[in-house]
């Protein structure tokens, strides 16, 4: 048999998915490493730990089939957007991985989007002003630590890092690219004006290449650790979030993408870029008549763990004694409350917030409490209120297109019965889960596919889709979510004043982490 490998850099994992020239999935792999998050904003990696995780995921995938060297056709990158590492003269990190959720740039973000030519940047590179974004994060280091610029070689994200160890190369698709805010969405190239903001050069920056670009010639002690021959042809791919949306098949006009992993997406796809004159939406580019337009949010599956670790930590003990899984018998918790938490509403912000609000001091509440409500309550409420904000997302996209037509989802949320069913009464449409659920690896194989003349023409995913479960609207639940939703959206708005002064009060009062 003839496989594709479908290599997905995530932000708390990497993720390497085995799949045969039909799109079926054989077998994956799930390598976790953690976020260190050691001063107040701060959201780090080690870039030698994912590059680990890449190896061990290869590894692993390529043994558990006992996959021969020539089997392997292709393998294909997908990874997370918005990271930074600094390397020197000597090809070494300067720094670690900086990712998207480190907000330590939220001032220098204020002060660019609140400037005459912030609109005119944004037109430019489709990417809202934000401290998620490598450009405000340099503008930064420009500011507080201009010598570590002076001593840097080359600005890299997590996939480059991965590549150059590989293949000892610089090189960075224009997918990633464009997500850097450096990138301009009109010349495909680099943007001159940002990265005069940014305080670097292009000759700082990696070669540009298409998604579609193939690498040869892995570092042979590599490939044979791996198991692989090391002429496999590598194809560099894009960022998880357009990916997703191939590995859905939510590449048709009208088709929505819902992503729900650690953070959230909700996107769709365009034949040419389509830029949203406040810029609250990003529009960053999958290939050259694809665009994918949407909203990513901070605060996903990230919630509920924080609800499993400090509101259930003896449960936690004790299913891990025991090898069961808590998340299930959570959502089974939150299923036995209502739709709409008996008016307990949660502003899931934990880690600031992207899209819809950009921004980063926004803080988690809970809004409605009474004596009568319980842990399933707050569950519950949580669950809804990481929909209520995609939702807030989706109604951006329907001013900006046609509206949606389809929905597809995916992510490890398609895993709860609940979490779909809430997020089909809120959206109040039916939801498509496709049987696999590793839509950004499946696409990136799909591209890689392509590259290398397997299939034809990208829409060819669907027929790799599979039978796709379907969860439908509950009437009565669609209901209670429109008229709680706009409830929501005015407690949301009316904290927003709120979120710059306490956010102010947390760096100056941090919280304070309690021995265990």
């Amino acid at each position: 048999m003839d496989y594709m490998i479908g290599v997905d850099i995530g932000t708390t994992s990497t993720k390497v998915a085995l799949f045969d020239l039909h799109g079926k999935l054989q077998t994956v792999s799930r390598q976790l490493y953690p976020i260190y998050h050691e001063l107040p904003d701060r959201a780090e990696e080690d870039p030698a730990a994912i590059f680990a995780a890449v190896i061990a995921g290869l590894t692993a995938v390529v043994h558990d089939k006992a996959v021969q060297q020539t089997e392997v056709k292709g393998i294909a990158f997908s990874s997370a957007m918005h990271s930074v590492i600094l390397m020197d003269k000597h090809d070494q990190p300067l720094t670690r991985a900086i990712t998207w959720a480190d907000n330590r740039a939220v001032a220098t973000a204020k002060v660019l989007k609140d400037s005459a030519n912030s609109q005119q940047l944004f037109a430019r590179t489709g990417v809202p002003i934000h401290p998620m974004s490598p450009l405000t994060k340099l503008m930064w280091f420009k500011q507080n630590q201009p010598e570590l610029l002076r001593q840097t070689k080359q600005v890299i994200g997590v996939k480059e890092y991965v590549l150059w160890r590989l293949f000892g190369r610089y090189v960075e698709d224009y997918s990633i690219a464009n997500a850097t805010g450096l990138f301009n969405i009109n010349t495909l190239d680099w943007d001159e004006a940002a990265l005069d903001l940014a305080g670097i050069t292009r000759a700082q920056l990696p070669e540009l290449v298409d998604t579609d670009y193939q690498l040869r010639g892995m570092d042979q002690e590599i490939a044979a650790t791996i198991g692989l021959a090391a002429d496999t042809p590598v194809i560099i791919g894009a960022s998880d979030g357009t990916l997703s949306n191939f590995g859905l098949n939510a590449i048709r006009p009208g088709a929505v993408a819902v992503t729900i992993g650690t953070s959230g997406a909700v996107r769709m796809v365009a034949a040419t870029p389509k830029v949203d004159a406040a810029g609250r939406l990003f529009t960053y580019y999958l290939d050259k008549t694809h665009w994918v337009i949407g909203g990513p949010v901070n605060n996903g599956g990230i919630v509920f763990q924080w609800v499993r670790d400090q509101l259930f930590a003896p449960e936690k003990a004790i299913a891990a004694t025991q090898g069961t899984d808590l998340y299930e018998k959570l959502t089974q918790l939150a299923a036995t409350v209502p739709a709409g938490a008996g008016g307990l509403l949660c502003q899931p912000y934990l880690g600031g917030e992207r899209a819809p609000l950009w921004n980063a001091d926004a803080r988690g509440s809970y809004f409605g409490l009474t004596q009568s409500h319980t842990r399933a309550h707050l569950v519950r409420a949580t669950l809804e209120g990481v929909v209520y904000n995609l939702n807030a997302v989706l109604q951006l996209l329907k001013a900006l297109t046609d509206g949606p037509l389809t929905i597809q989802a995916s992510g490890g949320f398609a895993h709860s019965e609940l979490w779909c069913q809430i997020l089909a009464d809120v959206f109040a449409q039916t939801v498509s889960i496709p049987t696999s659920i590793e839509s950004s690896a499946l696409g990136a194989v799909v591209l890689g596919m392509k590259s290398l003349g397997y299939i034809d023409d990208l829409h060819d995913v669907a027929a790799m889709m599979g039978t796709a479960k379907q969860i439908i609207p509950v009437a009565a639940d669609v209901e209670v979510y429109q008229k709680i939703i706009p409830i929501w959206s005015s407690v949301t708005e009316k904290l927003s004043s709120e979120y710059e002064q306490i956010a102010a009060f947390q760096r100056e009062f941090p919280v304070m982490q309690l021995p265990s």
